[in-house]
């Protein structure tokens, strides 16, 4: 259904991205649309809005959904040109907000490639910054890579939402034949890979395993994973190895389309897509949406139900972009204790930083204090977007004793208009709650009084006064 409209829509960019998408004429798309050629000109043009009938037609006839219309798809686009626009090799040109917006809504495809030459230009600068620091000679250094494989991947999970509908698919079937058989998922999935592809699944001790969490042995065409992984853990490593052997030929053409160019990148790619599918396998998408939305997404119901961790439920939970059966648009961010981002997922318009760690505001650090309790917090970035957030740490194994056990946290967080549909907000008085202003990070964020300040935003000159001490150690100049 969709949903009401309080203000007028403007996206004719958009409009003609999808006609254009579709190989369609003008002609063609207003019939379909039941609108006049004209008046569909006009709304590409944007000197008509998209009317609640027309958006009607769009999911009717093309099985988008109109949420795609109604959310300013460039609000992302222009977080990210501001933070590239803060640098302080760029901060001195004058670049409108409104030449940003025209640029996000009419060139996206040219926004994607400035934005990979700016992150290849940091790569650089710091790779040159670390040389120095290290004392290693320049004329000796290994040849530069402009994007390393991980923020590519990173950057084409971005760009794809964090969707596969062909992984979702094929996961769906065979997960529908396994709850035919009536067994416990990971025996189904042994059983699958012993029957079908020859492959034993084996549970090892530690002193066999070592470090190893899981390692597939070709020549004795055995899974080996290590017992310090808990039931979830080895069930994913299970459903993992079973994406390679019965989907191989999928994960290559998706990873080839993804990333024709860079072998690297593509093996990387292989490795995601195949987690992608473990965590579709264990958490079917129909019915892993339905129960999400009955239970207002509780994270720790979600878990017990499909016998998954809360780590993995919440990445499942930014994947639920199908256009029939759409879910929250979440982001997810996962911190360890010294503030370090190891992972980004985001299917919303959260604007992350391309490098540094994250506002200390967020209460995601927060979680280390309350391990195993879900906080929840409303904050506000500096352009007076509102995000919902919960936060929890989280644990990935058995940690043997005297070995150091890694701690992570993970925030979990939506635009604030989806609050009302989660199960941590019902109680709760949105209009009331007391609101948290955080920035993207330190680096990017221009709020003049922050106590957690950390260092000086890019954007900004330093005051320096020898006479006074505010509660930030930087005070900068405004515009």
């Amino acid at each position: 259904m969709v949903e009401t409209i309080s203000r007028k829509v403007f996206a004719g960019p958009r409009l003609k991205r999808l006609r254009r998408e579709r190989q369609l004429t003008q002609a063609r798309m207003a019939e379909d649309l039941d609108v006049s050629p004209s008046y569909l000109n006009l709304m590409e043009r944007n000197q008509r809005p998209i009317t609640v009938q027309v958006l009607i037609r769009l999911t009717d006839v093309y099985g988008v959904d109109p949420r795609d219309f109604m959310v300013a798809e460039s609000d992302q686009a222009l977080g990210e040109l501001d933070q590239i626009l803060a640098d302080p090799l760029l901060r001195e040109t004058s670049v409108s907000r409104v030449d940003l917006q025209d640029a996000a809504e009419h060139s996206p495809a040219l926004l994607i490639a400035m934005q990979r030459l700016y992150r290849a230009y940091t790569a650089l600068r710091e790779a040159n910054e670390e040389g120095f620091a290290s004392g290693r000679d320049p004329d000796r250094a290994e040849p530069f890579v402009a994007e390393s494989p991980i923020d590519r991947v990173r950057s084409l999970l971005h760009e794809a939402r964090n969707y596969f509908p062909q992984l979702d698919e094929a996961a769906e079937t065979l997960a529908a034949d396994f709850a035919l058989a009536g067994h416990e998922p990971l025996f189904a999935i042994s059983e699958h890979l012993r029957t079908r592809h020859g492959i034993r699944v084996r549970i090892m001790p530690l002193d066999v395993m070592g470090d190893r969490l899981r390692w597939y042995d070709h020549h004795r065409r055995q899974l080996l994973i290590s017992e310090v992984m808990d039931q979830s853990g080895r069930t994913f490593q299970a459903a993992h190895q079973l994406a390679f052997a019965e989907f191989n030929g999928l994960l290559s053409e998706l990873a080839t389309t993804l990333e024709p160019n860079d072998e690297t990148t593509r093996r990387l790619l292989r490795i995601t897509l195949a987690n992608y599918f473990a965590g579709a396998l264990m958490m079917p998408y129909g019915r892993f949406h339905e129960a999400a939305e009955l239970m207002g997404y509780d994270i720790e119901i979600l878990s017990a139900r499909f016998g998954a961790s809360v780590e993995q439920v919440v990445h499942r939970l930014t994947t639920l972009a199908r256009p029939t059966a759409r879910g929250i648009p979440f982001f997810l961010v996962r911190v360890d204790i010294a503030g370090n981002v190891s992972k980004r997922f985001s299917s919303g318009r959260f604007p992350f930083a391309h490098s540094g760690g994250t506002c200390p505001l967020w209460n995601v650090h927060a979680a280390f204090a309350e391990p195993n309790r879900i906080l929840t917090q409303v904050v506000e970035l500096t352009d007076g977007s509102q995000y919902f957030s919960i936060a929890r740490t989280v644990r990935r194994s058995v940690t043997p004793w005297g070995a150091v056990e890694p701690q992570f946290a993970i925030g979990l967080g939506c635009d604030i208009k989806y609050a009302p549909r989660l199960t941590y907000a019902k109680r709760l008085d949105l209009n009331a709650l007391e609101v948290t202003p955080i920035g993207i990070n330190c680096r990017l964020c221009e709020r003049p009084a922050c106590p957690q300040r950390a260092a000086a935003p890019a954007a900004r000159a330093l005051l320096i006064d020898e006479t006074m001490r505010n509660v930030s150690p930087f005070t900068f100049k405004d515009l």
